[in-house]
């Protein structure tokens, strides 16, 4: 399997702070299966042959930043100076992507199970359906504290509303936002460019774009997790991450 189009630049959020985590330290430096999350996710990206990678930290910015010096020195840094939403953090990363890059990959720091097949599933959808963004999704269970996935009538993606903003028809979808997105630079860079804080949360969120982008008449591509959702799944709270840390040990993978 070729890793020829997978982004040459991936941006990773990792600048929030997990406050359903109830704990003082940034949820992307709780630990599963004896490494930190964002390091389960660094360790994926780079396996699948992403050769740039650019966290974005902010929270307690300065633990995230000694603990990627010493275990990922080649990842470059960008300071998310206030925690304003995901399209605010991978705008604070923009400046630090060079003008030749094409295409760029936005995951979250806090998603230990993803897999390098998924990373490379999903690039191939996106080149192979010419698509200004692809997103990764998920259908699920329990659909609670994620961003929905709504399709048009042609099954297409339409847009992605937060929980904290949808409606009781909305609430009903199980198939949920799972945080992880491929963009052609030029769509990044324009979408980011007419986001509005006016939500529920006031914050600027990267899912915007997806309408915007939309509007435009450009093609929004998905990529749905088959089998094990959990792969996919972002950590929220401790009873997630006791979760995944049991995944990790049935698969050998706890260090």
């Amino acid at each position: 399997m070729g890793t020829s189009t997978v982004p040459a630049c991936a941006v990773v959020l990792a600048a929030g702070e997990g406050t359903r985590m109830k704990s003082p330290l940034p949820k992307v430096l709780h630990r599963a299966g004896g490494r930190t999350l964002v390091d389960w996710v660094l360790g994926a990206l780079k396996e699948a042959g992403i050769g740039r990678i650019i966290a974005v930290v902010g929270f307690r910015r300065e633990a995230v930043i000694a603990e990627l010096e010493a275990h990922h020195p080649d990842v470059e840094i960008a300071v998310q100076e206030e925690q304003l939403g995901t399209g605010h953090a991978v705008g604070s990363a923009l400046p630090l992507v060079g003008e030749d890059v094409s295409t760029i990959g936005v995951f979250s720091g806090d998603t230990p199970l993803l897999s390098v097949e998924i990373v490379r599933a999903l690039s191939r959808q996106h080149h192979g359906r010419g698509a200004a963004a692809t997103l990764l999704t998920a259908e699920v269970t329990d659909p609670s504290g994620y961003g929905r996935i709504v399709r048009d009538a042609d099954g297409l993606v339409e847009y992605i509303v937060e929980e904290a903003d949808a409606g009781p028809d909305e609430l009903m979808i199980r198939e949920i936002n799972a945080g992880a997105y491929i963009f052609e630079r030029e769509a990044l860079t324009e979408s980011l460019g007419i986001l509005r804080s006016d939500n529920a949360q006031g914050e600027y969120y990267l899912t915007d774009t997806v309408a915007y982008l939309r509007s435009q008449g450009l093609t929004v591509a998905a990529f749905m997790a088959a089998g094990n959702t959990a792969e996919v799944l972002g950590i929220n709270t401790i009873e997630q991450l006791m979760q995944v840390e049991v995944l990790l040990s049935e698969r050998g993978r706890v260090k």
